[in-house]
């Protein structure tokens, strides 16, 4: 294998097993970014070494044996937790005696015997409520997703230095809280795993419809939410929300291929050519809902009523999968469904999107005057699809000035340049029939 063929090996190696190993490392030293340091220095020896020896085997074991090798390095230097040094120090005499075969099978059986738990751990260390949402989303974009930080900066569009504090002090703020390196019990752990779960949203909206810059859509931050969507899911099984949004993500994701043009220019839903919606993405989305809503009505007395927010989301989304045309999308559900939504997390948005849904029900006059009423609403004062949405049904209505107007104003306040473009054709012509369904 040519250095080139393997420093990509090793790239692919460290996506994969980068989390794991971090959690298996956290657990032993109770530090995050200590636990990062070691194993990036464990990855520092790979790319030594490996273009000479080969990718072994057992990468994931190979790793972890020397971030164990660094991190017995690291206390003897610092001569600090003598009993952690000993602890290690049994571990790591252990594995010598053993054969190289044998070491690496017996290192990978340790792993596996916690790795659920390690990573379930480092999931909720580092979105922790005590932690800013932007700098939970940075670290665990980190430590979880493998990103690097320019990797991170260019998918929310910032600065790389401005990602690398966050992080730094996101470590930094977690020693000095000394947030304990578990799983929450059950009395914590509804309120923890809504940061978690918000943070996964969090990424993948960013990557579904990007809030600035010159692209539609970050595939690559869509699918790293999923990923960790999963793993979670595969983590906690019988908490229903964590079903929710792996449903509501996979679903969204089916349409990727679909939403962007030859040229990169958006396409909007009822415009998407459906044959190249990825389906099996969408089964694997319906399945993650029926598993969603199983749990839900075990919980609550009624099916619909006891969905969380995640869940009747990736309901929404379903109607749009389930519909073989634009035409035959059943608004009438996603009416009732943006009811119950607005029940459970009531917010400005949610109200326009169930006006949205209502014009489309209903017809344009009764949707136009439930988005009538949010123009005064402070939370959507900057918000640029609540002018989109207006000058929608202004067009439909035939009252093109004012949509013109609308769409004028909505392509002000995007940070998206490829939006602000469809926005501003709009405007040039918006007698046509426009569409602002995401």
């Amino acid at each position: 294998m040519t250095v080139s063929a393997t420093h990509s090996a090793i790239d692919a190696v460290w996506r994969i097993e980068s989390a794991k190993l971090i959690a298996g490392l956290a657990r032993m030293v109770r530090d995050v970014g200590l636990a990062e340091e070691l194993a990036q220095d464990a990855l520092v020896v790979a790319l030594e070494t490996w273009p000479r020896t080969g990718v072994p085997d057992k990468p994931g074991a190979w790793l972890m044996a020397a971030a164990k090798n660094r991190a017995l390095d690291y206390y003897r230097r610092t001569k600090l937790l003598e009993r952690k040094h000993e602890e290690l120090g049994r571990e790591l005499e252990a594995g010598q005696e053993m054969a190289a075969a044998d070491s690496a099978a017996a290192i990978d059986a340790a792993i596996d015997d916690d790795i659920g738990d390690d990573l379930l751990r480092l999931i909720f260390t580092a979105c922790h409520p005590v932690l800013a949402t932007e700098a939970r989303a940075a670290l665990t974009l980190r430590v979880l997703g493998g990103l690097t930080t320019g990797e991170i900066a260019r998918a929310f569009l910032v600065p790389e230095p401005t990602i690398a504090q966050r992080i730094v002090r996101a470590k930094r703020t977690l020693a000095e809280a000394r947030v304990p390196f578990e799983v929450p019990r059950a009395g914590e752990l509804a309120a923890r795993l809504a940061s978690v779960l918000e943070v996964l949203y969090l990424a993948f909206n960013e990557g579904y419809s990007a809030t600035a810059g010159d692209d539609w859509m970050r595939p690559a931050l869509c699918d790293d939410a999923i990923r960790l969507g999963r793993i979670l899911a595969g983590l906690l099984p019988n908490e229903p929300e964590v079903q929710g949004l792996v449903a509501l993500m996979e679903i969204q994701a089916s349409r990727a291929n679909a939403r962007v043009g030859p040229s990169g220019e958006p396409v909007l839903l009822p415009d998407q050519d459906r044959a190249r919606w990825d389906h099996l993405l969408i089964r694997r989305g319906l399945a993650a809902l029926e598993r969603a809503e199983q749990l839900s009505a075990r919980m609550g007395s009624a099916p619909a009523g006891a969905l969380g927010p995640y869940a009747l989301q990736a309901a929404i989304a379903a109607c749009h999968a389930r519909a073989r045309t634009a035409a035959q999308t059943d608004w009438a559900r996603i009416v009732a469904l943006y009811d119950a939504l607005a029940q459970v997390t009531p917010s400005p948005v949610v109200e326009l999107n169930r006006a949205v849904a209502i014009s489309m029900a209903f017809g344009p006059a009764e949707g136009l005057a439930l988005v009538d009423v949010l123009i005064s609403e402070p939370l959507l004062k900057g918000y640029h699809l609540l002018p989109a949405v207006r000058g929608d049904l202004l067009a439909k209505l035939g009252r093109a000035d004012e949509a013109r107007a609308e769409f004028e104003r909505a392509a002000s306040l995007t940070r998206n340049s490829r939006e602000r473009k469809l926005l501003l054709d709009r405007a040039a012509a918006s007698h046509h029939k426009f569409h602002v369904v995401k």
